[in-house]
């Protein structure tokens, strides 16, 4: 380093670095330099990370794990192991437990470990008459009496002690010990040393004492004092942390980009509660009493029953026979008990369903859409949530049909990124003709799969609209569609909610 770069680097030292450097002349491990400086520790632990920054030393840090005496182990390091005591209360003649206890002023607590122990020393022979459990000591018990056990030489030792220096022949007693409530702890430490650089070592022969301001204050510039006083220099280029900035959840922005893209088209917002029905959310759209998806595994029911709107019975008849639209319904006897059972919605389709029935032949055409949380019971994995986010969406027009449904998909889906969009034919309970929406993923080279779409069968639309129209219909699932903008392979990773994630994640820039 020059002298004019050595000069520049001495006006910009902090105070506290300043306070720490004459230490650093003869101490190198942390608590000495606290010590030595008169400082807290945090407030050198500060400094000292400044002039590392800078250069001008180097922090080594060393871990060890330490062996410390917790309450009871220190406790009985001074009294004695219970074990002992009880040992010199019994002899060659079976002896009621209680008494031995008593004698020996074994505690309620310790009676168990001590004949625990003992018994695996083969030290101690049990016996019972009637209730009663009695106790004598063995030979080899006799011959333990003679010398300390390993645990008490153990005991002896300097504690705190260093893990990795405990030898094998104690290794045995730490693990009884171990075994023991609140005996020994375990707990690691860092040793913290400094070295100094060769520039660190020049700056030591410079005198640093003398006030250094850091800041300039009014009342300096009233009083003129300015004038006598030596300030710290700013340093531009010292990084400095990282500041966050207040945003939205990354999963809010995405929603409020896909409500953007259908109101520009000229789509409205609907929106309703997530608890309904079975017969707004199941019947309504013309799904089987009997269908796979209405049972418990697949459908989160609540306690209760809904009332159901006079529609009821159209809807009834529509499933049993088909009405007047042609069709012949389902062919089974319409359960009224099961259109009142109230759940979860499972998709946003039923908000499609109520805004049909409140529809007039004036206000068609019309378009709306819907962005809303449904929940299914599915087992929560990597690509499964039991509630996710569905974009929803209708077009009721007489004279709409399936080229204008494919332009409105191809369209959103091209604003959210996939320039490749192709349908192929599906079958869903409440549309005819149905289909499945893939999109080309530009960089796994693949056809995926994000949601269905159709024409609303009459056995829907007649019903709740009142006569027959075309109604376009899709649900897509978002959490598909926007997990790999942010190459999320996870999809849990939407909801977790860590705090790491939501600073640096990037922004939905579509």
């Amino acid at each position: 380093m020059d002298s004019q770069a050595f000069k520049s680097l001495i006006s910009k030292l902090h105070p506290l670095e300043r306070a720490v450097l004459p230490a650093l002349k003869k101490e190198q491990e942390l608590s000495a330099i606290v010590q030595a400086s008169g400082l807290q520790e945090i407030e050198v632990m500060r400094a000292l990370q400044w002039l590392e920054n800078k250069a001008l030393l180097k922090i080594f840090t060393e871990k060890k794990k330490m062996v410390f005496l917790d309450n009871n182990g220190q406790k009985y390091k001074a009294e004695g192991l219970p074990e002992r005591k009880l040992l010199l209360v019994l002899n060659e003649e079976f002896r009621e437990a209680q008494s031995a206890f008593n004698q020996a002023n074994i505690k309620e607590e310790e009676k168990n470990i001590c004949i625990g122990t003992l018994k695996k020393k083969a030290a101690l022979l049990i016996s019972k008459e009637g209730n009663k459990l009695l106790l004598k000591i063995t030979p080899q018990g006799k011959n333990l009496l003679k010398k300390e056990f390993l645990e008490e030489i153990f005991l002896k030792k300097n504690f705190p002690l260093e893990l990795e220096t405990i030898k094998d022949e104690d290794k045995f007693a730490l693990d009884e010990l171990k075994q023991r409530k609140n005996f020994i702890k375990i707990e690691e430490e860092k040793k913290l040393t400094i070295q100094l650089t060769e520039d660190g070592k020049k700056l030591l022969s410079v005198n640093l004492e003398g006030e250094v301001l850091n800041r300039l204050t009014k009342d300096l510039l009233k009083s003129g004092k300015w004038k006598n006083k030596q300030f710290r220099a700013y340093d531009v280029e010292i990084n400095v942390p990282k500041i966050y900035r207040g945003k939205k959840h990354f999963d809010n922005e995405a929603l409020e980009y896909i409500k953007k893209i259908w109101l520009e088209m000229g789509f409205r917002e609907m929106n309703g509660n997530y608890v309904q029905s079975a017969f707004w959310d199941l019947d309504a759209l013309f799904v089987p009493q009997d269908h796979p998806a209405r049972e418990m595994q697949d459908t989160f029911y609540l306690p209760g029953k809904a009332k159901l709107p006079p529609l009821w019975e159209k809807i009834k008849e529509i499933h049993e026979n088909g009405g007047k639209t042609g069709s012949r319904g389902w062919g089974y006897k319409f359960s009224k008990e099961e259109a009142e059972k109230i759940l979860l919605r499972t998709h946003t389709t039923v908000l499609s369903a109520r805004t049909l029935q409140g529809l007039k032949r004036d206000d068609l055409p019309a378009k709306f859409f819907a962005v809303g949380k449904v929940f299914r019971n599915e087992a929560l994995d990597w690509k499964h949530l039991f509630e996710f986010y569905q974009v929803e969406g209708i077009v009721v027009d007489p004279k709409a049909n399936l080229k204008h449904l494919k332009g409105y998909l191809t369209e959103f889906y091209q604003k959210m990124g996939f320039e490749k969009v192709r349908m192929r034919p599906g079958h869903f309970p409440y549309t005819e003709p149905s289909l499945e929406v893939e999109v080309f993923h530009p960089l796994k080279k693949e056809w995926i799969e994000l949601g269905g779409a159709g024409i609303f069968r009459p056995e829907v639309v007649q019903p709740l609209l009142g006569f027959d129209c075309p109604v376009l219909a899709w649900g897509q699932g978002m959490g598909r569609i926007i997990v790999d903008y942010w190459k999320i392979q996870d999809i849990r990773e939407l909801y977790k909610n860590d705090l790491k994630q939501l600073r640096e994640i990037k922004t939905w820039l579509k």
